[in-house]
């Protein structure tokens, strides 16, 4: 597989159209993309949040393309193909070259050779098609590590590892127009993730969230309002609800303002840590493989070892393996005095310092 850059390249496709903490894992292979072809217009092939938070933003996306719903390529949900004229739309954007960063390849490769680039480079599961540079998908691998070796396929030049994203001065007005001004000080959590078993009981984020002594602010989406009213319901101090009320880049506004972000394996933790705010974060072991934080000094994981279901027994390890029906928690294992003790030392502690 030839690793060296391809001439003449003038437009880029790239395809990550699934959400936030998936795409922020994207930032560093984007970055290094746009500097092995500084010139190129780099389009990223995604979603309507993507287009709405990325309009106007400081960063290597110069364009996105909201896909509709694909099966497999802009949706999870089965039955959906690409509607009539998409592939001529984006054919005739003449895209030198296209980039899958968006999983196997069962679905993703076919969609992007479909783009009719002159190279394609991307990751391959068994049994998916191949595109021109590819490199085999294997599920556990961080997915930034991964993709910066999709983009090194292609002479992507590689940065930093944990991504960043600016704040805008548009963020900014949206915060205060929704918030005001924060209180100094002001300690976030998150207690939601799309997946149940990622989430660490409202009551344990409750007695972290008051041992900091701190103001404090419970983020979630409209989806995640009854965890944040447990949040709040089980402390024994004042917080204040931010509930979808802010879109994404209000929310970094927000979270910008933090001292520290305390929360589960979510897109809002990435979303702090990528505007600089440092992070605790609760995870099940796997999840921490590909897509937990690749740096210590200011965001701590806290690692659940749970690999069988709490409710039955099936076993959780095992990607191909089907999932069991359970939706408890895998990570009641990680203990409140785990967490305080990051919290701690995050926030009153000095890098380099131990004790």
């Amino acid at each position: 597989m030839d690793a060296g850059t391809v001439e003449g390249v003038r437009r880029i496709a790239v395809l990550r159209a699934n959400a936030l903490g998936d795409y922020l894992m994207a930032v560093p292979a984007l970055e290094a993309l746009k500097r092995a072809y500084p010139d190129a217009e780099l389009t990223l092939l995604a979603t309507p949040w993507h287009a709405t938070f990325l309009k106007g933003r400081p960063g290597p996306v110069d364009d996105v393309v909201a896909l509709p719903p694909i099966t497999g390529v802009s949706t999870y949900d089965k039955g959906h193909t690409a509607p009539d004229g998409l592939y001529d739309e984006l054919r005739d954007r003449r895209f030198d070259l296209a980039v899958q960063i968006h999983g196997g390849g069962r679905y993703s490769n076919p969609f992007v050779r479909r783009l009719g680039a002159r190279v394609t480079a991307g990751l391959r599961a068994p049994g998916a098609e191949s595109l021109d540079r590819w490199l085999p998908y294997i599920h556990y691998h961080h997915d930034t590590l991964r993709f910066l070796q999709v983009a090194a396929l292609v002479g992507g030049v590689g940065g930093g590892l944990e991504p960043r994203i600016e704040v805008t001065a548009a963020d900014r007005a949206e915060l205060a127009r929704t918030l005001g001004l924060p209180p100094a000080g002001l300690v976030a959590v998150h207690p939601g993730a799309r997946d149940p078993r990622r989430r660490w009981p409202v009551e344990r984020f409750a007695e972290v969230a008051d041992r900091t002594g701190r103001p404090v602010v419970v983020t979630g989406t409209r989806a995640e309002e009854d965890l944040v009213a447990g949040v709040i319901a089980a402390m024994r101090r004042p917080a204040i609800p931010v509930v979808g009320v802010l879109g994404i880049g209000g929310l970094a506004a927000l979270y910008e303002r933090c001292d520290l972000l305390i929360s589960n394996d979510t897109g809002p933790r990435h979303l702090a840590a990528a505007v600089g705010t440092p992070t605790v974060g609760v995870y099940w072991c796997g999840n921490l493989i590909n897509a937990g934080p690749l740096s210590r000094a200011a965001h701590r994981p806290l690692i659940s070892w749970t690999t069988a279901c709490p409710a039955c027994g099936a076993g959780g390890v095992d990607p191909a393996a089907e999932r069991c029906p359970h939706e408890e928690s895998w990570v009641r294992d990680v203990t409140v005095d785990m967490v305080a003790e990051q919290v701690y030392d995050l926030l009153h502690g000095t890098p380099g310092e131990s004790g």
